[in-house]
């Protein structure tokens, strides 16, 4: 069932994502769950929040993958849930990001796939929110963020960060100030980079975790 099915316009949501490859993906988590281990929460958390943008019920739902959309987890998740796939091009994050912006043509989220806290009610919040401003934003406990949406690009945004950094969001905020944008945040959430957040992970019963 649509959960904002009464929003007039859509708001795509574009997940960056990479393929649940074991040694691949959550490097950061292997020396607490193994490469395995690492590989399949992350498939856990890539089939959540697709299966969140899709509850949403907000607009078009597109994957943007890396290496190549052809990955076998990525297939079945397009055919299980009807979304489109597209492939991640070259450059740092937030080329990829602003490339997910561009091809949206429309009003846009953008989700990585690190944040099960995530909610389709969070992304409903978020897409009313570009109603009435140019951007909207869902800090991260870490000084990132999680979420940001925009009404149309803005490169500038994701350039000459750190993306590892915890300056991140705090620069985000004196950006979206310089270019005279207005934008609204939302309550921050947490996401899952390191072994510590995995305690947290399981107490939150969002789902089995390795």
């Amino acid at each position: 069932m649509a959960m904002f099915h009464a929003m007039v316009e859509p708001v795509t949501i574009a997940i960056l994502a990479k393929a649940p490859v074991a040694g691949a993906v959550k490097s950061r988590l292997i020396p607490a769950l193994g490469a395995d281990g690492a590989a399949l929460l992350a498939a856990r958390m890539l089939d959540h929040v697709v299966g969140i943008a899709c509850d949403a019920a907000i607009g078009p739902v597109v994957l943007w993958t890396a290496p190549d959309p052809m990955d076998q987890h990525f297939q079945l998740l397009r055919q299980k849930h009807a979304i489109a796939l597209a492939r991640q091009p070259e450059g740092d994050l937030g080329a990829r990001m602003h490339a997910a912006v561009v091809a949206a043509g429309a009003p846009v989220l953008v989700i990585g796939a690190d944040c099960p806290a995530l909610t389709a009610e969070h992304l409903g919040a978020a897409a009313q929110a570009l109603r009435g401003h140019d951007a909207v934003v869902i800090p991260a406990e870490d000084g990132g963020y999680v979420l940001i949406g925009l009404r149309k690009p803005a490169p500038l945004l994701f350039t000459g960060m750190t993306w590892s950094a915890s300056s991140v969001m705090a620069e985000t905020r004196r950006q979206l100030t310089a270019l005279g944008l207005t934008w609204r945040e939302l309550a921050p959430l947490w996401d899952v980079d390191r072994p510590d957040d995995i305690a947290r992970l399981r107490r939150a019963g969002i789902f089995d975790v390795p």
